[in-house]
């Protein structure tokens, strides 16, 4: 499997995600409205975190500055070269996913299920 599919196939298993193309040509994996990120390929993962979780994450090594907005702390990426890469790829979306899921899931979740955030 690639490592896009293979992201793409654990992420997809948690509650209210979804992934699709994005109008960049990136494959964006989101829960609700919110991205946890998104892939170019098979090559990097892009991210956005709050500064003190960037600068963590930053001194730890695991992500580097976006190239598009360099200098910026926030905007992150991630080349994916190795299946460990792919396992922290998968780390990184689920801290974003942790972050954003006490917020969004039950309002997703509603409106997947058709309760009452779905307008029904």
């Amino acid at each position: 499997m690639t490592a896009s599919a293979t992201i793409t196939a654990e992420t997809g298993r948690w509650p209210g995600v979804s992934a699709a193309w994005g109008s960049r040509g990136e494959w964006s994996i989101r829960l609700g409205r919110s991205e946890l990120g998104h892939l170019h390929g098979d090559h990097a993962a892009h991210f956005a975190f709050p500064k003190a979780v960037w600068d963590e994450l930053h001194a730890a090594g695991r992500i580097t500055e976006h190239p598009v907005f360099p200098g910026k702390r926030g905007p992150a990426a991630r080349r994916i070269e190795s299946e460990a890469d792919v396992a922290d790829v998968i780390a990184l979306m689920r801290l974003n996913y942790d972050r954003i899921a006490a917020r969004v899931v039950p309002d997703v979740l509603s409106v997947q299920d058709g309760g009452p955030a779905g307008g029904r």
